[in-house]
């Protein structure tokens, strides 16, 4: 069984964000210029602060691929923090440098800073919110990247879009969801109906003006996933739970759904269960099973399975903690009541949440993908999967 993992190392103000891939088969096509296109995705949106500004996040491949295809080897991902060489004394690793007097020692609420400083005795908490900063998401979403390219060949799509901000929703129109992704991308926001983008830079507006931040909702589907990708039979090989995991594990996120979510708990199970159905002609039209649902709230996966249907899932993301209006804290030194300290930050990043979920969905499913049909290579890959989709087929 192939085992697909991945390490970040780095610091939001250090010198580099440093990503190895391990478990890839060799022959993936892998472009900078793929995985460049999503850290420019990750940067865009309405409400974002001025980091965007100064950084152009773009990849660097140092090992594990030649001539545009993976060795089999780990693969090692740089994406370079270009405002180092303003923080190269105050981020340096050597001891000359150091100097206690720029200690941040005022916890942000909602933060990683205060439970950090003390779960790790750090006196001053740039040593926890540098690491624990969403700068990191950049060098996960060059990760996610190369995941979509493996996905791609076989079919597998993955997309999005921002379904709220600040408490205003956007319903998405009656379309194919691959129509929705082509809308979302050409908005600010990501957003899959551009009526509600004035109402939704409106609150970002509001917000900015207040000193206060907003969250939402994201909203990611993956197309074409066949059925049988992870197991009932054990806790940790459920899909929907390793899924989950991944979504969760994005910096601010606070709740995920998959499917109808907690909208099964207000229904009869009449109206939350897709009956299942039988129509040969359904291969004709480039299903991979003749067995279908004419419905989807499981959202794709059943019994911690891909079922064949798309897989859908939501995220809530939490109001970013640093306010350019502080919360009341506690500083760490004199134990007085202070205002937190303020980092440069966003007023909203709830699109770039998106390009962030979407690269972490790609790489759980890469993982259950080479699960079910891994090999060393590309060639042996293919060989397994479409032995695979025939028995699936013949079903």
């Amino acid at each position: 069984m192939s085992v697909l993992r991945y390490l970040t190392a780095g610091e939001s103000h250090g010198p580099q964000l440093t990503a190895i891939i391990e478990g890839l088969p060799a022959g993936i096509p892998v472009s900078a210029e793929g995985i460049n296109s999503d850290l420019a995705r990750r940067q865009r949106g309405y409400g974002r602060g001025g980091r965007m500004k100064i950084e152009t996040d773009t990849v660097e491949i140092l090992s594990g691929v030649r001539w545009g295809e993976t060795l089999g080897s780990p693969v090692t991902l740089v994406v370079v923090n270009r405002d180092w060489e303003n923080w190269c004394e105050k981020m340096s690793p050597q001891a000359v440098y150091r100097d206690d007097t720029c200690a941040v020692t005022r916890p942000r609420p909602g933060h990683a800073d205060l439970t950090g400083a003390l779960k790790y005795d750090h006196a001053d908490v740039r040593n926890v919110l540098e690491r624990s900063s969403a700068r990191e998401t950049a060098v996960r979403v060059a990760v996610g990247a190369v995941a979509k390219q493996l996905l791609g060949e076989f079919g597998i799509r993955i997309g999005g879009y921002v379904s709220a901000i600040g408490g205003v929703l956007v319903p998405p129109p009656c379309l194919p969801f691959e129509q929705l992704w082509r809308i979302a991308a050409e908005s600010e926001l990501f957003c899959c109906d551009r009526m509600y983008e004035e109402p939704l830079k409106k609150a970002i507006d509001a917000a900015k003006t207040a000193g206060d931040t907003l969250g939402g909702v994201i909203e990611v589907q993956v197309l074409g996933c066949p059925a049988g990708l992870g197991s009932h039979v054990q806790w940790d090989r459920k899909l929907d739970a390793r899924l989950a995991m991944a979504l969760m594990s994005i910096q601010a996120i606070k709740g995920v759904e998959v499917g109808l979510g907690f909208g099964v708990a207000e229904r009869p199970g009449s109206e939350v269960h897709d009956e299942i159905f039988y129509d040969v002609a359904k291969l004709e039209g480039g299903a991979l099973s003749p067995v279908y649902r004419a419905t989807n709230n499981a959202g794709g996966i059943e019994g911690g399975m891909s079922n064949g249907e798309p897989i859908v899932l939501r995220a809530a993301m939490k109001p970013i903690p640093t306010l350019y209006k502080p919360l009341r804290s506690v500083d760490m030194r004199s134990h007085e009541p202070f205002e937190a300290a303020v980092e440069r930050s966003d007023t909203c990043a709830v699109p770039a949440a998106l390009v962030v979920a979407e690269a972490v969905v790609a790489m759980e499913v890469a993982s259950a993908f080479l699960e079910k049909f891994g090999g060393d290579s590309l060639t042996e890959i293919r060989r397994n999967y479409s032995g695979y989709c025939e028995q699936v087929r013949n079903a």
